[in-house]
Parts: structure tokens; C-alpha cells; sequence
């Protein structure tokens, strides 16, 4: 199956000129007696895959009158002029492989713009084409992640861990504010302790006020010392 062809530019009407032997200077349209043309018709360019090609066809009939295959730009096929931006210099070619160059003029600079455009625009194409087949290549083969056939995975969702550390509680946050909340008093603080008489014993001592107990009585039968 042959490449199909994209046409990327069509101008109606373009200008075919003899033109005289290259001088020293380059190439001038003032050199070609631009009021009589030796063919006026239509313009395409057509891309068939990476190629190029500037077709000249009879604008009624569109029967090919001559082409023009571009391999690079800027190159031999297209030379633009010294003295205009309207016109060119290309080269036609037969499928004998004989050729034979031309003058060609647009009737508009805006044309001249836009076939100047789309011939860079082409070449781009193909040059960041080119490198994105470079990279593909050196890239190497891409990783297969996909299961294969009668492969299978197990998930275990929702079973608790016989064997695992229990998490710390996290500390208590602070009060709005910034401050600490106070803590509560141990038991029995404030309250007033009472000794209780033993069965069978002596009578305990009276209470106290003071939270603390009372020491044991000296075995010492002096007396107590506080007595005057």
C-alpha cells in the first residue's frame, strides 16, 4: 500500500517565467520580463509520506503541466531570488529524471508568505519525526506489568494481627488557651485520718488535725518531755 498524499497549500493562480543563466549576483526576476509570463495556471503542494512535491496544473482542466519534487528546504529545488520576495527559482523534473529550471512568481507577497511557511513547516515535521523514532529505538523494551493468563493475587482486608504491638496513647491536649488542665487531688488528702480503738487494746489516741500520724509514745517513763 503506496503513501497517501496530504495537500498542505493551494494557490490559484502562479507564474511560470524562462529565466537567463545564473549571473554573479544570484538570480533576479527583474531579469525575466515579468509582463509575459510562458505559463500561468495553479499551484499545489502535495506531501505523499515523507516526500514533497510542487505540482503546476492547468487551473480549469487540473491537468499537471509540470512538477517539482523538494527534497530539503532550503535546497537546489527551491531558491528564492536576490531582488523580490514574490519569486523563485525552482527546479521541474520529469519521471525521465531530466530537469529544468524555472522562474516562478506569486501574485501576492502573502502568497509568496504562506508557500515560504508550509515548505519550513514540512521539513520540521519530518526532522522532529525522525528524532522521535531515534528515541523510541534507544529507549528498549517497555515493561510488561500486565497479569498473564491464570495469574492471581490474594488481599487480606480486615484481619487483626495476633502478634502486634499496641499503639502508645496519644497525650491528653492541652486546654483552650494554652494551659494545662489541673489535675485532681489524691485520695483522701484534706480529710482528717481517725485511729480506731483496737479490740482488746488500749484506747487510741485522740484525733488530730494534722494530716500526718501520730508518732509512737517513747518507752522512756520519765515522763513526756513537753510536762513542766
Amino acid at each position: 500500500m503506496g503513501d497517501y498524499e496530504n495537500v498542505l497549500l493551494v494557490k490559484p493562480k502562479v507564474f511560470v517565467y524562462r529565466i537567463p543563466p545564473i549571473g554573479t549576483s544570484g538570480h533576479k526576476a527583474a531579469d525575466w520580463n515579468l509582463d509575459a509570463p510562458a505559463w500561468t495556471g495553479r499551484m499545489r503542494l502535495v506531501a505523499i509520506g515523507k516526500r514533497l512535491e510542487m505540482r503546476l496544473e492547468d487551473g480549469e482542466t487540473c491537468d499537471l503541466y509540470a512538477k517539482c519534487p523538494i527534497d530539503a528546504h532550503p535546497g537546489n529545488a527551491v531558491e528564492a531570488v536576490s531582488d523580490s520576495s514574490r519569486y523563485f527559482v525552482i527546479r521541474l523534473m520529469n519521471d525521465n529524471g531530466q530537469q529544468a529550471f524555472v522562474g516562478c512568481g506569486f501574485q501576492e507577497r502573502g502568497d509568496a508568505f504562506d508557500f515560504n511557511v508550509t515548505l519550513q513547516d514540512h521539513f520540521r515535521y519530518i526532522e522532529r519525526s525522525a528524532e522521535l523514532e531515534k528515541q523510541d529505538l534507544s529507549a528498549g523494551p517497555s515493561l510488561d506489568l500486565a497479569f498473564k493468563e491464570g495469574q492471581t493475587i490474594s488481599i487480606n482486608i480486615g484481619k487483626k494481627n495476633k502478634n502486634a504491638v499496641p499503639r502508645p496513647r496519644p497525650a491528653a491536649a492541652a486546654a483552650p488557651g494554652g494551659l494545662v488542665p489541673l489535675l485532681p487531688p489524691p485520695p483522701g488528702a484534706g480529710s482528717t485520718i481517725r485511729n480506731s480503738r483496737p479490740i482488746g487494746g488500749p484506747a487510741a489516741p485522740a484525733s488530730s488535725s494534722s494530716p500526718f500520724p501520730t508518732p509512737p509514745a517513747s518507752s522512756n517513763n520519765s515522763g513526756n518531755l513537753l510536762d513542766f
